[in-house]
C-alpha cells in the first residue's frame, strides 16, 4: 500500500530498490526516521516488531492520531476546502494552544496535502482529490494497528530497540539538504549517527545523497549506488533528471 501523506525526501520512487536489500530473517522492523513511512506501508511482509519513529512532533502526533483515531480526523476534516485560506490558516492556528490533538493533526495534515512539494511552507495551488484521501485513512489506520508510534531522538531509540534480530531502516536528513527539514539536524548529528550504528547488534539499511563526505564517512560499511528520476525537475522540463543516492548496509 501507499503513504497517506507526501513528504521531503520520501522513498516512493526508492521504496522498492531499498526492500530488495532487506534480509529475510529479522523480527524487529524499526524506521528511524519514519516521514512518510514509504517503505513502512510498502512492506508485504510485517516483522513481528514494528516502529515508526521521527523527531517532528507534529508528524508523530498526526500518525498516532492515525492509527487511534482514524474517524475523528476524517469528521475533523469533513468540511475543509483546499484553498489558499484554508493553508494559511492552518498554519497559523497549529502552534496556537487550546487545540486538541485530532484538531492539530487535521491541520497539519492539510498543510502537508495542500503545500507545494510538500515543503510546509507555500500553497501549492494544485487540483488534488482530498476527499479520497480522507477516505484513505482507515485503511492507514488499520495498518498502523500493530506499530508502535515513537516520538524520540534517533540514538535512544536505537538503543530501546536493538537486539540481533532488528532491522534498522534509517533515512535521515541528507547531507546539506538539513534546511529543508523542520527538525534540527547538524553536521555532527550525521557524525553521531554513524557512530550509533557503528556499535548496533543488529543491522540497518541507511540511505543517504552521493555525497563525498558521506562516502567518507561509511566507507567501511557497504555501498551500494541507485539512482531515481528527479520528479521536481521534471515539472520544469530540466534535463539530467536523475538523482543519485546511496544505500548503506552492515551485512
Amino acid at each position: 500500500m501507499n503513504s497517506f501523506i507526501p513528504w521531503i525526501g520520501g522513498k516512493r520512487l526508492l521504496k522498492k530498490s531499498i526492500m530488495e536489500l532487506f534480509p529475510e530473517d529479522f523480527s524487529r522492523y524499526i524506521e528511524v526516521f519514519g516521514g512518510a513511512g514509504w517503505v513502512l506501508f510498502a512492506k508485504e511482509k510485517h516483522a513481528e516488531l514494528e516502529v515508526w519513529n521521527d523527531y517532528e512532533g507534529q508528524l508523530a502526533n498526526l500518525f498516532r492520531c492515525v492509527k487511534y483515531h482514524p474517524d475523528a480526523v476524517k469528521q475533523e476534516l469533513s468540511l475543509v476546502l483546499n484553498s489558499r485560506e484554508f493553508f494559511e490558516d492552518f498554519k497559523c492556528q497549529l502552534d496556537l494552544r487550546g487545540l486538541t490533538d485530532v484538531q492539530r493533526a487535521a491541520r497539519y495534515f492539510m498543510i502537508i496535502k495542500t503545500s507545494y512539494a510538500a515543503d510546509r511552507r507555500t500553497y501549492g495551488a494544485t487540483k488534488k482529490n482530498i476527499q479520497k484521501g480522507i477516505s484513505y485513512l482507515s485503511d492507514i489506520s488499520e495498518r498502523l494497528n500493530t506499530v508502535i508510534i515513537e516520538h524520540r531522538d534517533f540514538e535512544s531509540l536505537i538503543r530501546v530497540y536493538d537486539r540481533p534480530a532488528a532491522l534498522f531502516y534509517c533515512d535521515p536528513p541528507y547531507h546539506q539538504t538539513e534546511r529543508y527539514y523542520k527538525a534540527e539536524f547538524i553536521q555532527e548529528d550525521h557524525e553521531r549517527l554513524k557512530a550509533c550504528l557503528n556499535g548496533i547488534e543488529g543491522r540497518f539499511v541507511l540511505s543517504y545523497n552521493d555525497d563525498e563526505y558521506i562516502r567518507n564517512l561509511y566507507k567501511d560499511f557497504n555501498i551500494h549506488e541507485v539512482s531515481r528520476r528527479n520528479s521536481l525537475l521534471e515539472r520544469y522540463d530540466i534535463k539530467n533528471k536523475e538523482y543519485n543516492e546511496l544505500m548503506i548496509t552492515n551485512y
